[in-house]
């Protein structure tokens, strides 16, 4: 009986660690954020085990389901798309509930985009928010006001459809020439980080098609 979140990579394949490999070959089932992409994975890694579905629409649904599962003595394993469960994705659910349930976790280590973007964007690594993708509408305002006098590195998800009127409000709040990076298709072949200001990015970013997933890093004040 145990859950596992399993880190599985973001981008190179390469990046999944050999105890990751050792569980899902181990455990009774895996639950998967999308079982079409991690299907990919699985089939890459000669790993055949019962896949299930488990994201933001279904968890509130079948999260019972699951940990009487657990309960009844199976071991499984909860992975996302890409990077660490939880993290920006689904998990705290069903995380918090085997808690309660007297279910032991496990999160192994393993591949997460924000960790190695901070480290490559050359700003002060020592202490740092995360906040992950910031709300679309409502909210949106509050929250940028409210990390307006934040002193920490500053990290941000964000799609490429967002990122130019992202990284607009971010001049608008924090100021146009407040140190910042952009990194996308981190572990990929395409991988780039771009580093300045914010409107020195803001300027690069116009000229460019924007592709891949997002993390934005923006010093403190």
């Amino acid at each position: 009986m145990k859950l596992y979140l399993v880190p599985t990579p973001i981008g190179n394949l390469e990046d999944i660690t050999l105890r990751a490999i050792n569980v899902l070959k181990s455990v009774d089932a895996i639950l998967a954020e999308d079982t079409r992409t991690s299907g990919v994975l699985l089939r890459h890694l000669a790993i055949s085990k019962p896949l299930h579905s488990y994201h933001i629409f279904n968890e509130h649904q079948t999260v019972q389901r699951i940990i009487a599962q657990l309960k009844s003595g199976k071991t499984i394993a909860l992975i996302s798309d890409a990077g660490t469960p939880a993290i920006s994705d689904p998990g705290f659910l069903l995380v918090r509930e085997c808690i309660k349930a007297d279910v032991p976790v496990e999160c192994l280590p393993g591949a997460t985009a924000f960790v190695p973007a901070l480290v490559a964007s050359g700003l002060p690594a020592d202490r740092f928010t995360f906040e992950g993708f910031l709300p679309h509408k409502k909210g949106r305002q509050t929250r940028l006001t409210e990390l307006s006098g934040e002193e920490r590195t500053m990290i941000f998800y964000e799609s490429p459809h967002r990122l130019l009127k992202t990284l607009e409000q971010f001049s608008q709040t924090f100021g146009p020439d407040r140190p910042a990076s952009v990194s996308r298709e981190l572990t990929k072949l395409y991988e780039e980080t771009v580093r300045g200001t914010l409107q020195e990015i803001i300027a690069y970013f116009a000229e460019k098609a924007i592709k891949g997933e997002l993390v934005i890093c923006v010093q403190g004040k």
